[in-house]
């Protein structure tokens, strides 16, 4: 297992990773692939039971990302973890490639295809459901985008899985508070999201979400509360990294210019030489 500080120095270079594949290809959802990094690195290197050599097991864990447009954070991990080689990403977004701009089964790795906004979280549903009748252990994770979460689907499938105590389902808020087109609060505003799940039967934690030992200490202590499902909101920065794109709705999708793209990378090999 990594230390902590192996831990944070794999957060900066999944971070220069997706933002290479991404500056590449000339596509990607460059904000929210960065602020939902720290928690696919906790829950890859430290949470979830699956790799490449038990992904057919019907023991493991599953993940799901629901906020399937921020695929290039997924990618850079699974790729990391072995399920794929690096240089696959190369082709990311070109013609005939598996690597496009959503979660494909067609590739390693990937549970499920997602992308259109509320999906992810039913489908898990489902998932926790047909666990709980079969008797198995294994847990199911999904990470739900702030911009999905008005979804109706999403709310029904909150219903479902309090209804069926499903405490095998955790659920995690990317709550970077942005979404395509501006802030939450101006766009939809979905506050107060703790007191609605609360209200919805779900136990509740919030953390820092780019503070890995927060998020590893909540994803790995559950069920929070004995039959109902668990819900993490995980308070982060869309474009968290880079600082001419924190908080900067434009970088929800774009490609760094050539300077752009240097000057990212500059800040981030800064940000990995002051690692402790």
């Amino acid at each position: 297992m990594m230390t902590n500080k192996e831990m944070k120095l794999k957060s900066v270079y999944l971070r220069k990773n997706l933002l290479k594949y991404i500056y590449h290809a000339k596509a990607g959802h460059t904000g929210g692939s960065l602020s939902c990094v720290d928690t696919l690195n906790v829950l890859y290197n430290r949470v979830l039971n699956v790799d490449p050599n038990n992904f057919k097991n019907p023991n493991r864990d599953r993940y799901v990302q629901s906020k399937g447009h921020c695929v290039e954070a997924l990618f850079v991990t699974l790729a990391d973890r072995g399920f794929f080689p690096e240089s696959d990403l190369e082709t990311l977004c070109r013609y005939q490639s598996h690597y496009i701009g959503h979660p494909t089964k067609k590739v390693n790795g990937v549970e499920q295809n997602t992308g259109a906004l509320g999906h992810g979280l039913p489908i898990c549903v489902g998932e926790a459901i047909a666990a709980k009748l079969d008797n198995k252990s294994h847990r199911i994770f999904t990470l739900l985008g702030d911009g999905e979460l008005p979804e109706g689907s999403n709310w029904e499938a909150f219903l479902s899985a309090s209804h069926y105590k499903l405490d095998n389902l955790y659920a995690i808020l990317d709550y970077n508070k942005q979404q395509i087109t501006g802030d939450n609060k101006d766009v939809m505003n979905t506050d107060s999201v703790r007191e609605k799940l609360e209200t919805f039967g779900w136990a509740v934690k919030e953390v820092d979400g780019h503070n890995l030992e927060d998020l590893e200490n909540a994803l790995n202590n559950g069920p929070f509360e004995t039959g109902k499902p668990n819900f993490i909101i995980a308070h982060t920065i869309k474009g968290k990294g880079v600082s001419y794109m924190e908080r900067n709705i434009k970088w929800h999708h774009g490609v760094p210019s050539p300077e752009q793209y240097e000057l990212a990378l500059s800040e981030l090999n800064q940000t990995e030489a002051l690692i402790k």
